[in-house]
């Protein structure tokens, strides 16, 4: 084997081993960022939670606030989990803190209501899209798999 081989092989396992550690590195970096959003959800669940128990009561507006909390600490557990971010998880939680404004209708200009509601709709019927291309569309890699979001 000549010079030229000897370098050629040494680059190609510099290289791989660079690759083996950027991958390494950017494994570590998503646990821990993982972790870190793990963790001020927990904390911002808990305090909101504290501050109910202060109040002497929880409104529908803070129970809401805590099925928020609920579904973002489900999407980071399920990501943590597989790697996959569940897209329903993000519906859920963009339609709960929808909701959480027309809880106070009363203070809401009608076509305000209208939007808002619209709004729900259009994010119930994505669900609803998903849903079905989950099902109808199932690859066979996933066929055997348990499915990340919740039961069909």
């Amino acid at each position: 084997m000549g010079f030229g081989k000897h370098v050629e092989k040494a680059q190609i396992q510099a290289e791989q081993a660079a690759e083996r550690l950027g991958h390494r590195l950017v494994k570590a970096f998503h646990l821990l960022a993982l972790f870190v959003i793990g963790g001020t959800i927990a904390w911002s669940a808990a305090t909101a939670y504290i501050e109910m128990i202060r109040a002497g009561h929880a409104s529908l507006h803070d129970i809401l606030l805590l099925f928020v909390y609920l579904e973002m600490g489900a999407m980071v557990g399920i990501y943590f989990k597989t790697d996959e971010l569940p897209v329903e998880f993000l519906l859920y939680i963009a339609i709960t803190v929808i909701t959480r404004s027309l809880v106070e209708v009363e203070g809401l200009a009608d076509m305000r209501v209208l939007l808002v509601t619209g709004s729900v709709l259009i994010l119930s019927l994505a669900v609803v899209l998903l849903r079905f291309g989950a099902f109808r569309f199932r690859s066979e890699a996933t066929e055997g798999a348990k499915s990340t979001d919740l039961p069909t």
